[in-house]
């Protein structure tokens, strides 16, 4: 397929949720430069999946989303408050403003979240996540 390209983030914390968020961060970075997002409003997201993997997928995507659609909302930082590892349920929290043109640096479009290659790895002390997005 011509004109496509992907790359990879690669999360990780010590705990599943730091590691959700942490990627959720990271593909914020590629979208902007974050020192420029001010922590103005907020905005919670709730998401649901009936495994790990689609549950990381709808989390990215919501956040893809809210950005992809008016007002165009980007966050400095996204939080998550509840994570639900039996029941594949995320309440979270994205900390940001409205995304400018000319105040915020234009990074690189992510078109969407791939489920290709998606991992998943929890171990005691790490865990990490690997998601392939499509720019």
């Amino acid at each position: 397929m011509l004109g496509m390209a992907l790359i990879i983030i690669h999360a990780w914390g010590d705990t599943l949720t730091e590691a959700f968020e942490q990627c959720a961060n990271a593909m914020f970075h590629y979208m902007t430069e974050v020192d420029y997002i001010e922590m103005r409003e907020s905005y919670d997201i709730e998401v649901e999946g009936h495994d790990m993997v689609t549950l990381l997928y709808n989390f990215l995507d919501e956040l893809l989303f809210i950005f992809s659609a008016e007002p165009n909302y980007i966050a400095r930082k996204v939080k998550i408050e509840e994570f639900d590892t039996t029941a594949f349920k995320i309440k979270a929290k994205g900390f940001g403003e409205e995304f400018q043109l000319g105040k915020h640096p234009q990074g690189t479009e992510v078109k969407a979240i791939t489920f290709a290659n998606m991992q998943i790895h929890e171990n005691e002390g790490k865990c990490e996540v690997f998601v392939i997005l499509d720019i």
